[in-house]
């Protein structure tokens, strides 16, 4: 399998989860501006919809969106427990929690990194993602990861994104959980592994 991913995009957690599942994949980088990949290659004849991720998980068959990319391949090491069983109520949990990930978090400080976004319109999404933050500190009160006690696909997206924050000038500090959480995270072995391979870290 391939993942195709841009240095420290939502990518990264897919990227995440296969190294934390123990799930060999090549790896190819994307230039998301020009649309291409490294070595030559048109990245839009992959994915059309030209954002990563993108999984390629044979010749021609290729699946996006990183919240279907985590679970299908948290799905391949069971045991691993980056993924509840299918059709259990903690498995609808870790949907839900990728769920608000996504729309809720990525889709409002990932819109900050848009040059074209005015300084009003910045300000909500600002606003926005405070109060969502704000909500999740609270959440992960006494919590070692988003399910409990184990790490699962939700961390690895959740991490992802609040890595963001320290780019669009949003400092986390307010939230201690949230802060501790992080570093928690970052501190997983494999997480730095992911880290290192796109040039993350040292």
């Amino acid at each position: 399998m391939k993942l195709y991913y841009s240095p420290g995009a939502c990518s990264l957690s897919p990227h995440i989860v296969a190294m934390e599942a123990g799930v060999p994949l090549a790896l190819a980088k994307v230039d998301l501006k020009a649309k291409q990949i490294e070595g030559g290659g048109d990245y839009l004849a992959v994915n059309p919809k030209g954002y990563v991720p993108a999984l390629e998980i044979e010749p021609g068959v290729v699946l996006t969106e990183g919240p279907a990319i985590v679970q299908y391949v948290a799905d391949m090491n069971p045991a691993s427990g980056l993924a509840p069983k299918a059709g259990t109520l903690e498995r609808a949990r870790l949907q839900e929690w990728l769920n608000f990930i996504s729309t809720e978090l990525h889709k409002t400080i990932g819109s900050m990194f848009n040059p074209a976004q005015t300084p009003e319109w910045k300000a909500a999404m600002v606003a926005l993602a405070e109060r969502r933050l704000g909500w999740l500190d609270g959440q992960l009160a006494g919590k070692s990861y988003l399910m409990g006690d184990t790490f699962t696909a939700a961390d690895a997206y959740l991490f992802t994104v609040l890595n963001w924050t320290k780019f669009v000038g949003m400092d986390l500090a307010r939230w201690p959980n949230l802060v501790a959480y992080s570093g928690r995270v970052g501190a997983r072995p494999k997480v730095q592994e992911a880290l290192k391979a796109e040039g993350l870290m040292k």
